[in-house]
């Protein structure tokens, strides 16, 4: 007991933290991201372009599944196109140079260059499907506001530099207040099922994967992993075991890629932003992800 109550606040303070974090420094990056200007506008008539964008930024900013709700709010704010900002939440947690690195260290060149090409293509295809579905108007209204001058541009605000630079801290620290304030239920929620599932889930239970026919093991594998909350540069090492353990490079990446992009934390913090039927188009196309991407190792790696 006292073992899961010490995870329940370590994983709780990594998220608060975390989150509080990455908020405030995109409301401070709010102020610089103008959406009228040519580039949003020219993104916005390239949806293509657009999702590769979300995807790529994603692809470089090495955040947790929870750690990338923030930026993901942020680019709503700004009105970043909707294609773009669901590849970025999709690519974030499962595609990043660390995970790549240590792809290649762990598995070889080859296994890294394939992982990320699958990872970044469904990233953008789910981007562009969702997007193209319609469910942009299953995103709740996330406009928290930290006061009157939060949405202008840096260049919109009036007074000294000095001045401005206060004005926007002051309303980047109120917005994240608000934002971490609304979605804190939501975070603790999950850190305690997170918490409890860490602590009991066995490691006999992922060894048993192994024993499921392999048309199955993928699927299974990705809903194994899509309730915990793990980042794919701590599975990597652990998967060299996990192979030695009889399981199947598909596996793996399912294990991977549904672990990294859906968590339990995660889910029940898009729970306070997401229509129930936009959450579950998302934990769909995570899923979908795992599976397609463990299926084509299989096919080329088996």
């Amino acid at each position: 007991m006292l073992s899961y109550l010490l995870y329940f606040l370590k994983l709780t303070a990594e998220l608060v933290g975390l989150f509080f974090a990455i908020s405030f420094l995109v409301g401070l990056g709010r102020y610089f991201i103008n959406p009228r200007s040519r580039l949003f506008q020219y993104a916005g008539k390239n949806k293509l372009l657009s999702a590769a964008c979300g995807a790529l930024v994603g692809a470089v900013t090495p955040f947790c599944s929870c750690s990338t709700i923030p930026l993901f709010v942020g680019f709503i704010k700004s009105k970043v196109p909707f294609s773009t900002s669901v590849a970025f939440l999709i690519s974030s947690p499962i595609l990043n140079p660390a995970i790549l690195t240590l792809m290649g260290v762990f598995f070889g060149a080859r296994v890294a260059v394939l992982y990320g090409l699958c990872t970044f293509f469904f990233a953008v295809f789910f981007g562009l499907l969702l997007e193209r579905l319609g469910f942009e108007k299953e995103v709740y209204d996330v406009n928290i506001t930290g006061g009157s001058e939060e949405s202008l541009s840096w260049a919109e605000l009036s007074g000294t530099t000095g001045e401005k630079i206060r004005t926007a801290l002051r309303n980047s620290l109120i917005g994240s207040l608000l934002l971490l304030r609304k979605v804190f239920p939501y975070l603790l929620f999950g850190a305690a099922i997170g918490s409890v599932i860490h602590g009991v889930l066995p490691v006999s239970v992922v060894q048993k994967l192994s024993s499921i026919p392999g048309w199955l093991s993928i699927p299974v594998a990705a809903v194994v992993g899509i309730p915990l909350y793990l980042r794919t540069e701590t599975i990597i090492p652990a998967a060299t075991i996990l192979q030695s353990c009889g399981l199947g490079p598909g596996v793996l990446i399912s294990l991977m890629i549904g672990g990294g992009g859906a968590s339990i934390p995660e889910v029940s913090l898009l729970s306070s932003i997401f229509t129930k039927k936009m959450l579950t188009a998302f934990l769909l196309s995570v899923f979908i992800v795992a599976c397609t991407t463990g299926f084509i190792f299989n096919q080329l790696l088996g």
